[in-house]
């Protein structure tokens, strides 16, 4: 119960408005549960991806590495096999396809994370526009009867035109709380990505100069 009536009753009050905001709250809703599943599924903890990597790397070589990198799904471990995996290629090139498949996990993340910010962005607008709306609808009257109408009347369709604002900031407070938190998160992965890729062009470098000393 919100302020004596049901949350039905208050969404057949808030008139026509409530209904594009009923399907943007349904969408943010969707998309932050889907985009949120991909990240679990997705995971993967740095430090342990770190150790476990350079560990198979120091005692089973590139070979062995890429047969650990094979069996996980996570985006540091897509960006260390695409360095592995071409390990014979120009520096240059190698760089390239590492940098597409960075982009290419990014995309991945990122997908449909935007709709979120537009939610956040346009539900307060509907619900503005609705409480505009409302207002002039509410003055109209007061017009027709001539300006003979009770404080009370007037209260009421105001009170009822703000509706619509209250419904559209209820939409779009928690969709920009998660469209944040989201994109923070994919932001560190990011940034983790370049990190193994780092370490990982760190260790051929050294397996390149300690070749060539023993020569």
């Amino acid at each position: 119960m919100f302020w004596g009536k049901t949350l039905s009753e208050l969404f057949d009050q808030g008139g026509f408005v409530m209904y594009p905001l009923l399907v943007c709250s349904i969408v943010a809703v969707s998309v932050a549960i889907e985009r949120i599943l991909v990240l679990i599924l997705h995971r993967d903890s740095y430090d342990r991806f770190v150790l476990e990597l350079e560990t198979r790397l120091n005692d089973l070589g590139v070979e062995g590495a890429k047969t650990l990198l094979a069996n996980l799904n996570s985006p540091l471990a897509h960006v260390a096999g695409s360095i592995l995996n071409n390990v014979h290629v120009k520096p240059d090139t190698r760089e390239e396809i590492v940098n597409r498949e960075a982009s290419e996990q990014i995309a991945h993340l990122e997908k449909r994370i935007n709709w979120l910010s537009i939610i956040g962005t346009l539900a307060p607008m509907i619900g503005l526009l609705g409480t505009v709306i409302g207002l002039v609808e509410a003055f109209y009257q007061i017009e027709q009867q001539g300006g003979q109408v009770q404080p009370g009347d007037l209260a009421s369709g105001i009170w009822t035109a703000l509706l619509t604002t209250v419904f559209g900031l209820t939409v779009a407070l928690p969709t920009l709380a998660i469209y944040h938190f989201l994109d923070n998160r994919i932001a560190a992965i990011t940034l983790r990505m370049t990190w193994v890729s780092s370490r990982v062009n760190q260790w051929l470098e050294m397996q390149n100069v300690s070749e060539n000393g023993d020569n």
